[in-house]
């Protein structure tokens, strides 16, 4: 990656967050080193190699529901069949089958072969070993062909699938005991500050407590990532030139927050300016602005602006997409969704703004949403109380209550 001649930071106007985002994708890439794992730790991993079917799904004709299986020409006539036996899940009829016999089945219970069709229970008359049954809509009514969802040999996934909770019963399904799939990100995060102490520590005049570093550990955890937390590092440009170093030697990314943004002390830029190749950015984006992306090594660095709220906006529209490339999935789509606007909002023109929101259902069924009070950059309390964005265009004004606004739910963005 080209190196910075001047620091973007000080250059007037603003860059577009999906364009800044066109350009640092184009600088990632995924990692190629894969791993076989037995299905039970596939959870959550990223598939390296296709997935194929070992057996034909389902592997034989079986009954969609509890009832009788018969030969649809026997029906024709319209006379009583024959009960000859029962067909239960795992306990296969193998008697024979005569014509003008039929079989009790229950759900998922083979179809003897020279059977074709199934009625259900509720439309059969049952009188000792003699049996009526409605003629049914149609020849092979009820009946889950062999093969019907899959065939043996058939692709059932392809590289870039992430394996969630369906897809490993579909795994298990078509005998698939082990995958081929990428290594896990490391992922190594610390916070820049004298001011951050760590949780259950007194707090002298001008401290705070180190909120971000959790925000992130908590989105991490949620990802395909294994993460390493260096914690806090003090402003002293030894240790976050050391800080910087050691994060690059472990991590395939390093995330820090705090020592972005214009003001910030000047070593922490020359530090990073230094054991990297590093472009700082302002985004026309709210609340967020400054980031910085590049490379510390062989490492990817991602650095988040300071204020809480900034820091898990500019996660969510930058990091998440570039964590997701550089693990070897696609990059993840955003549900977006128009709700009614409920209460005014204030905006001037200029960035992209995600303000937070609280969605929910008016009396008709209808989507709405309301803001959750102040926006300011600092009020890590709005990120909990919400469960969406609202996301207002760069371009955009003032919006009324009664307009239609356009949100992001936390579901699909946070995940």
């Amino acid at each position: 990656m080209p190196k910075a001649s001047v620091d973007c930071c000080s250059q007037p106007g603003l860059m577009r967050p999906d364009l800044a985002l066109e350009k640092i994708l184009a600088h990632v890439s995924a990692v190629t080193d894969t791993e076989q794992v037995g299905l039970d730790d596939a959870m959550g991993r990223i598939l390296a190699q296709p997935v194929v079917s070992l057996i034909d799904l389902p592997p034989f004709d079986n009954s969609a529901m509890d009832g009788y299986a018969c030969r649809w020409q026997d029906l024709q006539s319209g006379q009583p069949l024959t009960l000859v036996g029962t067909s239960l899940a795992g306990h296969p009829f193998e008697g024979d089958t005569p014509k003008g016999s039929c079989v009790r089945i229950m759900t998922g219970g083979q179809i003897p072969k020279q059977y074709d069709t199934v009625q259900m229970q509720e439309n059969a008359q049952a009188n000792g070993n003699s049996v009526v049954l409605q003629q049914p809509y149609a020849q092979g009514a009820h009946v889950r062909p062999k093969g019907e969802e899959a065939s043996q040999g058939q692709v059932i996934y392809q590289p870039g699938v992430r394996i969630g909770a369906p897809e490993m019963g579909v795994l298990a399904t078509v005998g698939a005991a082990k995958v081929t799939v990428y290594r896990r990100l490391t992922v190594a995060f610390f916070s820049t500050g004298d001011e951050l102490k760590p949780v259950g520590s007194e707090l002298n005049p001008g401290d705070i407590y180190d909120s971000n570093r959790y925000a992130i550990k908590g989105l991490l955890s949620r990802s395909y990532v294994d993460y390493i937390d260096l914690g806090v590092i003090s402003d002293d440009p030894d240790k976050i030139r050391s800080a910087f170093l050691e994060a690059a030697e472990v991590a395939d990314v390093v995330i820090t927050s705090g020592g972005v943004s214009v003001g910030d002390a000047d070593f922490v830029k020359q530090i990073l300016d230094e054991v990297g190749q590093i472009n700082f950015w302002k985004l026309a984006i709210k609340p967020g602005k400054p980031f910085a992306f590049g490379q510390i090594g062989k490492a990817l660095f991602c650095g988040l602006p300071g204020n809480p709220v900034s820091s898990m906006v500019t996660y969510y529209k930058l990091v998440q997409p570039i964590l997701a490339k550089r693990a070897g999935l696609p990059t993840p789509p955003v549900l977006k969704v128009p709700a009614t606007l409920t209460c005014a909002i204030r905006k001037r023109p200029g960035r992209m703004e995600y303000q937070r929101g609280i969605y929910s259902y008016d009396a008709q069924g209808k989507l709405q949403v309301m803001t959750t009070g102040a926006q300011g950059s600092g009020m890590l309390t709005s990120m909990s109380v919400s469960n969406c964005f609202i996301v207002l265009d760069m371009d955009q004004g003032n919006v009324a209550a009664g307009e239609t606004v356009t949100i992001e739910p936390y579901q699909q963005v946070l995940e």
